[in-house]
C-alpha cells in the first residue's frame, strides 16, 4: 500500500537532462539517481559520470541486444524526499527495467516499495541492510529480494579494516587491548556499519568506545579532534564521505591528533589526498576497485568509456569512477540475460544477476572485483582490498597493504 508520506513527497523534484529519445517499444528505461549539489557530491559527482559515461557508451555499442537504454538522471541534492518522489514519478508513467541509485537513507526507504514492485535497484549505498534478500538474517530489518550493490558492505569494508588493525597492533608488539572508535554524522549511512563493525572488533580482541559525531557538511572539526584525543584511540574509523574527511583531517593535524584513520570507501580519495595534503598521509581505508593507472586487461574499455564526457582522454579518473562503470555494466549483463531468457522483467533482471559465479562483466576483467549474488544472499564480494595512502611534499601513492577474504557468516546477513 502507497504512503500518505510518498504521495507528499512528489513535489519539488528537480530533473537534470533526460538522456533519452521519446519513448518507443524497442527501448529498456532506467532510472538515474545522483547527488552533484548536495552533502555527497564530492565523490557523488564522480560516481555519477562513471555511472553516465557508461550508460552512453553501451547505448553506442549496440545497447541491450541492440534495445535502447533511455535513462533520466536526476541530481537530488542527497535529500531521501526527492529520491522517493523520483521514484514514484517514473514507476508511474513507465515500466522501469531498473534503477541505478545512491545513498543509504534514500535507498533503504525505498526498500519496500521496489520488492512490491519488482525493480531491481542497484545502488551506491553499500549498505550491509540490503544485503539480506529473504529476512533470515537475525538482525535484518527488511527483507531487500531487489536490491544489489557492488563491492562488499560498509559493514565487511569495516570489519576488513578492523582485521587489519588487529594485525597491525600485535605486529607493532603491543600486548594491551586497542581502542577503536567509530566517527562519523549520525545518519543512516555513516551509521550503517557502527553495530556490525563494534562486534566484530570486539571479538578481536578491541575495546570499544564511545562513537564521536561529526558532520558530512566540511567544516572545523576540532572539538571532536580533541575529544579523539581525550579518548586515547588507537584506531578511528572514518564513516563519512571525502568533503567532510578533508576537514575532519586537516583539524586533526591541528590539534596535535595521533590515531590511525580508517576510511570507508567513499572516505578517501584522490581528492581527499590532494585537498587535504600532509593531513592525509598514512590513512588507511576500502579501495573497492582499481586505480586509473592500473595496468589490467579491462583498463582499455575504461578508458573507452571515459571518453564519452573527456574525447582528450586527459582526464585522470578517481576510484570512485570505475566502481559506477562495474555498477552499471553488472546491471548491462543481468538485462541482457533477461532479454534471451523471458524478457526484461524486473523478476528476469533479478534472476540474471543471481544465475552467475565469479562474475565479472566481459571487458572489464581486472577492474571490477569477482561477484555472486545469490536467491538467499546478496553479498556480491566479501573481499575487501585495504589500501594506505602516501602524501608528502613532493609524491602521492596509494599501496593495497592486507586483502580481507571474509566469511558469509550466516549472522551478518542483513548487518
Amino acid at each position: 500500500m502507497k504512503s500518505a508520506l510518498l504521495n507528499r513527497l512528489c513535489a519539488g523534484v528537480t530533473a537534470s537532462v533526460l538522456i533519452a529519445a521519446p519513448a518507443a517499444a524497442d527501448e529498456i528505461f532506467v532510472g538515474h539517481i545522483k547527488d552533484i549539489t548536495g552533502a555527497t557530491s564530492v565523490v557523488g559527482k564522480v560516481y555519477a559520470q562513471g555511472s553516465q559515461d557508461a550508460l552512453d557508451w553501451i547505448n553506442a555499442n549496440g545497447g541491450i541486444n541492440g534495445k535502447e537504454i533511455a535513462y533520466e538522471s536526476i541530481d537530488y541534492s542527497y535529500k531521501a524526499p526527492q529520491a522517493i518522489a523520483a521514484y514514484k514519478k517514473w514507476t508511474a508513467r513507465r515500466n522501469v527495467a531498473a534503477i541505478q541509485g545512491w545513498g543509504t537513507a534514500d535507498t533503504e526507504a525505498l526498500v519496500k516499495f521496489i520488492a512490491r514492485d519488482e525493480v531491481p535497484y542497484f545502488s551506491a549505498s553499500y549498505s550491509g541492510h540490503l544485503t539480506d534478500p529473504t529476512g533470515v538474517g537475525p538482525k535484518t530489518k527488511t527483507p531487500a529480494p531487489y536490491n544489489f550493490f557492488y563491492g562488499p558492505s560498509y559493514s565487511d569494508g569495516c570489519r576488513g579494516l578492523v582485521q587489519w588493525a588487529a594485525q597491525d597492533w600485535q605486529a607493532k608488539g603491543n600486548s594491551e587491548a586497542p581502542k577503536f572508535v567509530h566517527m562519523g554524522d549520525n545518519h543512516p549511512y555513516p551509521n550503517a556499519p557502527k553495530e556490525a563493525c563494534a562486534l566484530y572488533a570486539e571479538e578481536l580482541g578491541f575495546e570499544i568506545l564511545n562513537s564521536i559525531v561529526f558532520s558530512l557538511s566540511p567544516g572545523d572539526f576540532k572539538a571532536q579532534c580533541l575529544t579523539l584525543n581525550e579518548s586515547g584511540a588507537d584506531y578511528a574509523f572514518l564513516a563519512n564521505t571525502g568533503g567532510s574527511v578533508i576537514s575532519l583531517l586537516k583539524s586533526c593535524q591541528t590539534v596535535g591528533t595521533n590515531v590511525q584513520f580508517m576510511a570507508n570507501v567513499w572516505g578517501y580519495d584522490e581528492n581527499v589526498m590532494e585537498a587535504a595534503g600532509d593531513a592525509a598521509n598514512g590513512v588507511v581505508f576500502v579501495v573497492g576497485s582499481v586505480k586509473w593507472d592500473d595496468d589490467v586487461p579491462g583498463m582499455g574499455l575504461v578508458r573507452e568509456i571515459s571518453a564519452m564526457s573527456d574525447p582528450s582522454g586527459e582526464e585522470a579518473r578517481s576510484l570512485h569512477y570505475m566502481r559506477g562503470i562495474c555498477s552499471v555494466f553488472y546491471m548491462k549483463e543481468a538485462l541482457e540475460w533477461a532479454d534471451a531468457n523471458g524478457g526484461i522483467s524486473g523478476a528476469n533482471v533479478k534472476r540474471g544477476m543471481e544465475s552467475q559465479e565469479n562474475w565479472v562483466p566481459a571487458g572489464l576483467e581486472g577492474v571490477c572485483l569477482p561477484s555472486t549474488w545469490t536467491e538467499t544472499d546478496h553479498r556480491g564480494t566479501t573481499t575487501v582490498q585495504v589500501y594506505r595512502g602516501s602524501v608528502s611534499a613532493d609524491q602521492r601513492g596509494m599501496e593495497n597493504i592486507y586483502t580481507a577474504e571474509l566469511e558469509r557468516r550466516p549472522e551478518w546477513l542483513g548487518l
